[in-house]
Order: C-alpha cells, then structure tokens, then sequence
C-alpha cells in the first residue's frame, strides 16, 4: 500500500477493553492494530464500575500507538462506544462518581416501580428503550433518590464517550445513536424528552449536546493533540453506538439481514428505515444514523459468564478458558441445561432478578460439560431474542457474526445448529470500530471498498443437530417459565 493511500482510525470504547485499528477503506487494509484491557470493579452485589481516567488513558494510548504503527497521520478518526453508561461530573469536569455500566443493576426498584406503569409504556415508545436497571434513565433517578447531595452537586452526566470527548475537545456532546440508549432521548424528534427529564429530575443542561453520528468534531485541544501525536486539526467524526457500528459494519442494512455478536454480552439486531418497537416492550429500537434504525435485543450473559465459569466457580486462571471452551465443544451434555442470567438478563426477558441455573447435574459431568452447557445456554438466550425480532421486524433472513466468539469457529459452528441457519463471517476485525470508520469514510467523501475484499466464511447447520436443538430449546424456555413461577428468576 502506497504511503500516501489515506487511512482512518476507528476507535471502539467496549465493556472490557478499548480497540483500535486504523483501515485504509479504499483498499481494505488494517496498517494498525491496538487493544488495551480495563477492569471492573463490583463493589458490592449488582455494581458493575469502572473508573473513566482508565478508558480515557487507553483510548489515548490505542490513538497514539496506532498512529506509530501506521507511521503517519490518520486522514480521519471516529468513535464507537458501549451504550447505557453514566457518571456525575461537576463544573470543573470531575467525576463525582464512577462510571456505572449497562451490568449494573442498583437501579432495579425504580426500573420496577416504572416499567408497567403507562408513563412507563409511553416513554418506552418514545425512547424506544426498555424500562429495565441497565438504563441512565433509571439510574439517575436511583441517584436523586438514593444520594440527593451529591445529585444536587452534578453539572452534567455524560456517559463514557461524552466524557472522553470533554477531555478531547473541551465540549459535552452525545451522539444521536448513543443518546437513544439512554431512555432519555425522543427518537421521533431527536431531542431530550421532556418526560423522561421530568422522571430523572434533571434538566436538558444537565446532559450533552445531542448532534447526529456524523457530525464533525471541532478542533483537538492543543496539549491532546500533541498527546495524540497527529495535527489539532485531523477531522474526527463523533460516530455512534457500537452495537448499531456493529450492523454497518458487518455490512448489514438490507432487509432481513440480522447481526449477531457475542463479546462479554451479546445482541441480535437488524435494521430498518423506521423505529418498530415491540408490543411487549421486549427490543430496543436504537438509531445508526438519523434515518437507519436498529432493531435488537442484548444479552446480558456473553464472554463475561464464561470467565466467571473459569475464574470463580472452577478457580481455574484465566488462560484455561480458551482450551476448555475447545474441550466443551467436543462434548455432549446429554441431559445438562443451563439457564445462563448470572447477570441477570436483558431482552426478552428484562428480569434484572434472572439467575443462572444448571438442571439435569449427573456424577459423570465435568467442567467440560458445564461450559458446553453455558455455551449452549448463551445460544439459546440469542435465539430466544431472534424469535422476538421476528415477530417484531419480519423474518430473519441471513445472519452476519462478529465479536470475540468469532476467534472460536465452533462457537459459530453451534450457533449455527441451534438457530438452523447459516452463519456468515466477513472479518476478524472488530465490526464496531469497522463500522466507525466507514460511517467517516462516508461522511469525508472517501474512497472505500465494497465489502467484498474477503470471502465471507460460512457456517452451514446440521440438520440433525438442529432437531435435537429445538427440543432442547423448548425445554430451556419451559425451564425459565418454571423457576419464574417457584419464585426463583
């Protein structure tokens, strides 16, 4: 590749890690890759926090060490983000309080005493996002209620990105596409919803500015840029969520063309040229750009249930997960079922009281088994979440995969048995931050390519297998509607 040919940086700011690549899109070619871990802390039963210097930091060290690698400027960069986070910071630009993740489910009685109500059902179709604990929405109003001092205290309340962004170019702003995860946003007239600010006990002040995904940043704070290590004036385009980067970036927008991901959650969506959400308030409609919506639903319980299998129950290190889950996908349960809601659950379910069960224990199981059946379970949370989208968006036609479970072809290889559907891979790169480059390729007027650089592996089903899966599946929901019902989830 000529020096010479542009490149864009994408920057994903995830749940676990921050990544970034730089991509000539023309070419389709990476000159740059860098990932930087973070923990989460939890505190106490139902926290999930992190400290926002620690995401700042590796989003400035992933910029700088993908600038080096490429060995010069990046002709743009552009921004994906988990979704759902929230933090009070004061006048000076403070954090208050640490950031408070979509896992953290502290908010749950608000979320409760407000999800069957009418206001609940109306700021639902207004905002297009589930009443449920992993939402701002809720979760500022825990904070009024729960720590009225330092809520009286706050200036603003950023979620991650916007906070990052202060620290870029000294200015509060929140993407249309992350500000309609919050539960605050009207998705019909793209501002704050005066309803739902009412119910939080904020004003419109007090959150930022909400633009479209494309909107050009202004210029980089000198010091930053210098940090950076490219000119103050290199465009960045703000971008979105990752989940709605995720669908542009695997490429999917036509009709019936659903995602999967699975990184330490996971989602099934699909897009549309209208919001359409769900009856039984079970999907998010969510916006890619001011006339794309995304349709979907989250899982709690991806990656994370995983490391918790091997890390806590199995008090294994870490570096046994990879080898067992290999192991896990050579065996057969038999009659082990996982129901997998350690972290409570998200769509379609929105029980943040979920919990993860195994029924059908016998003396011969081993910690093989047990990650096969969490496999399994996770499989089987996605297709339940399918099965809503269907009813919801029409049917799913084609399926496109991206996340960390794409390093493993036999996790998709199982996914594709159990939905009885063939499961495409188009790249191993992080589809969101892809997503974040092509929205600022489009929006700069720059040369990218169709998509078709590298043949898409597929992942055909077993028929066979796929019939014994839907019986298992049946008894998954039965079992979920049974422990729902002793009182149990």
């Amino acid at each position: 590749m000529s020096e010479q040919t542009p490149y864009i940086i994408g920057v994903d700011i995830g749940t676990s890690s921050a990544k970034t690549i730089g991509l000539a899109p023309q070419k389709e070619v990476v000159v740059g890759v860098y990932q930087q871990a973070y923990a989460t802390r939890y505190p106490q039963p139902g926290y999930a926090e992190q400290d926002p210097l620690l995401l700042l930091n590796a989003v400035k060290k992933g910029i700088r060490e993908v600038v080096s690698q490429a060995g010069r400027p990046p002709a743009a960069v552009s921004f994906s983000s988990a979704m759902h986070s929230i933090m009070a910071v004061d006048r000076q630009g403070n954090a208050l309080t640490p950031l408070i993740l979509w896992a953290d489910n502290r908010s749950e009685p608000q979320a409760l005493a407000l999800r069957d109500t009418e206001a609940g059902r109306r700021l639902y179709r207004q905002t297009g996002t589930p009443v449920h604990a992993m939402s701002p929405l809720c979760k500022l109003r825990w904070m009024g209620e729960t720590q009225p001092a330092l809520f009286a205290r706050a200036a603003i309340f950023p979620g991650i990105k916007e906070y990052i962004l202060y620290h870029f170019f000294g200015r509060y702003i929140s993407d249309h596409s992350i500000a309609s995860a919050t539960g605050l946003f009207d998705i019909a007239t793209l501002q704050w919803s005066p309803e739902a600010l009412e119910y939080a006990g904020i004003t419109a002040a007090q959150l930022p500015e909400p633009v479209p995904a494309t909107f050009r940043l202004p210029p980089l704070l000198p010091a930053v840029a210098a940090e950076l290590g490219i000119p103050a004036d290199t465009p960045f385009i703000i971008g979105g969520s990752d989940g709605c980067l995720a669908q542009l970036g695997s490429r999917a927008l036509g009709p019936g063309h659903a995602t999967i991901t699975i990184g330490t959650s996971g989602a099934v969506r699909m897009a549309s040229s209208r919001p359409q959400t769900d009856a039984h308030g079970r999907l998010f409609t969510y916006l890619l750009t001011d006339d794309v919506y995304i349709t979907g639903g989250a899982t709690n319980n991806g990656g994370a249930l995983l490391q918790w299998l091997v890390r806590d129950f199995l008090r294994m290190p870490l570096t046994a997960l990879q080898p067992l889950v290999e192991e896990a996908l050579q065996t057969d349960t038999g009659s082990l079922l996982c129901l997998p809601y350690l972290l409570g659950e998200r769509a379609p379910v929105w029980n943040s009281h979920a919990t993860a069960a195994f029924v059908g224990i016998r003396p011969g199981h081993t910690a093989a088994h047990f990650m096969r059946a969490m496999l399994e379970g996770i499989c089987f949370a996605l297709l339940s979440i399918r099965q809503a989208l269907t009813e919801t968006a029409g049917p799913v036609r084609r399926i496109s995969v991206s996340g960390g479970f794409t390093a493993t072809p036999g996790w998709i290889q199982l996914l594709a048995d159990i939905f009885g559907q063939e499961m495409e891979l188009h790249q191993q790169n992080d589809a969101s931050a892809l997503g974040a480059i092509l929205l600022a390729a489009r929006e700069l007027r720059l040369p990218e390519g169709d998509g078709e650089g590298a043949a898409a592996m597929v992942f055909h089903p077993d028929s066979d297998k796929y019939q014994g899966y839907q019986k298992k599946f049946e008894r998954f929901q039965r079992l979920y509607d049974t422990l729902k019902a002793a009182g149990e989830q």
